[in-house]
């Protein structure tokens, strides 16, 4: 006989699976939904964005042979006249300078060795002299400094003194010339030539291009550098210099050398400018003009115009945000350059970026989640971008609450 069911036995039969069902939730919902993946954030990301920066105008002279540059830029900057070699008179000095140097290196604040000048120096002053040439006094026996030695040599512009420092630091002008046209190929100074160490031969020739590197070398060494920003000093036996560059000091001028030769004059000089944020020190060179105030009354408007035609682009700043996340259980971060970083430009050049970023699902303040990448002209620069603080990952109620995803 089939059993009848009770209305009690039924209830239990409901209950019983109100339960189970509550178990297999509990049991296998709730875990399945804490660890299921969650869905990333996904970054809206600031659009690319182009610029142009300002074509340069350069008011480079009408005569002779020019060239400027600047440290940190390569090559020449903007150049006018032929770049054939010329004749770089007493710009040959720095040369003879970094050679020494080479030979007989000094420290930023040293002396350096003593030098016993000679018959031989006398000798040398002698020839000088016989060739009309710039000179200071010299006699057996005095003594003075190597740096005491540079210093009579550049500053005054002494071509006695370069002849008898190359003798001193090489035993003779025919090994000092030697080691100077190694020197020469080792730097890429490849049309630059050299015949005697004070530059009285015309054949000591040169080119801008040459003359604005060996410039930025010369500045680059501690000891010419404070050297040829002198305008005047004192030489024990001699006693006071006076610098030929009669442009020092003038619009952040603070050097290099003059240059006098038969039918002209030539200038390697240096300035800082400012331009944006940053100190730029610009190396320029004018070769063949008539004479010295014609050739330094155009320096002045070149270094202005050159400045104006340099560019310190800001690519990034620190705070900056390139992407911006929005967690789908509340919190916004931003992905912010690592560091600010900006560029010096010349002229007309276009500046290019686009941001690149990941998604997340949580991370840590400095964590990077990308890079931002600029081209600028030529030349490419990224930086990583990275989290501006920290971000949550999905906490458990939205897990619960968000089976479904």
């Amino acid at each position: 006989m089939p059993r009848t069911e009770t209305p009690r036995y039924g209830l239990r039969r409901a209950v019983a699976a109100v339960l189970g069902v509550f178990i297999l939730v509990v049991g296998v919902g709730v875990p399945v939904a804490i660890v299921s993946p969650v869905p990333a954030a996904v970054a809206h990301v600031s659009a690319a964005e182009l610029e142009d920066t300002r074509a340069a105008d350069p008011a480079l002279p009408s005569f002779g042979s020019a060239g400027i540059g600047a440290v940190g830029l390569p090559g020449l900057l903007a150049k006018s006249g032929p770049q054939r070699p010329r004749t770089m008179a007493s710009i040959t000095k720095i040369v003879t300078a970094l050679v020494v140097l080479e030979a007989k290196p000094l420290g930023p604040k040293e002396q350096g060795p003593t030098i016993t000048f000679t018959q031989r120096d006398v000798s040398i002053l002698s020839d000088v002299i016989a060739r009309n040439g710039s000179w200071q006094e010299v006699r057996a026996g005095w003594r003075t400094s190597e740096r005491a030695a540079l210093e009579t040599m550049l500053i005054p512009s002494a071509n006695n003194y370069a002849t008898s420092l190359a003798v001193w630091a090489y035993g003779s002008e025919g090994a000092y010339l030697k080691a100077a046209r190694a020197w020469l190929g080792q730097h890429h100074l490849d049309d630059t030539t050299v015949f005697d160490a004070n530059g009285l031969d015309e054949d000591n020739r040169s080119t801008p291009a040459d003359l604005v590197e060996l410039g930025r070398l010369a500045l680059a060494d501690p000891v010419v550098a404070s050297i040829v920003r002198k305008p005047s000093a004192q030489e024990p036996n001699v006693g006071g210099l006076e610098n030929t560059n009669e442009l020092l000091g003038d619009d952040g001028i603070d050097g290099i050398k003059t240059g006098t030769y038969t039918t002209g004059a030539n200038l390697l000089f240096s300035a800082d400018v400012t331009v944006g944020s940053r100190t730029v020190q610009l190396v320029g060179v004018i070769l063949g003009a008539r004479t010295h105030p014609e050739l330094d009354a155009k320096v002045p408007a070149l270094l202005r115009s050159v400045r104006k035609g340099l560019h310190d682009v800001e690519l990034t700043t620190r705070g900056e945000s390139f992407a911006t996340y929005r967690m789908h259980w509340g919190g916004v971060a931003h992905a912010v350059p690592k560091r600010s970083e900006s560029m010096l430009v010349w002229g007309r050049v276009r500046v290019e970026r686009h941001a690149d970023v990941k998604r997340i699902t949580g991370g840590r303040k400095g964590e990077r989640v990308g890079s931002v990448t600029y081209s600028v002209g030529k030349r490419t620069v990224s930086v990583p971008l990275v989290l501006d603080r920290d971000v949550l990952a999905a906490p458990v109620w939205w897990r619960l609450t968000h089976p479904v995803r």
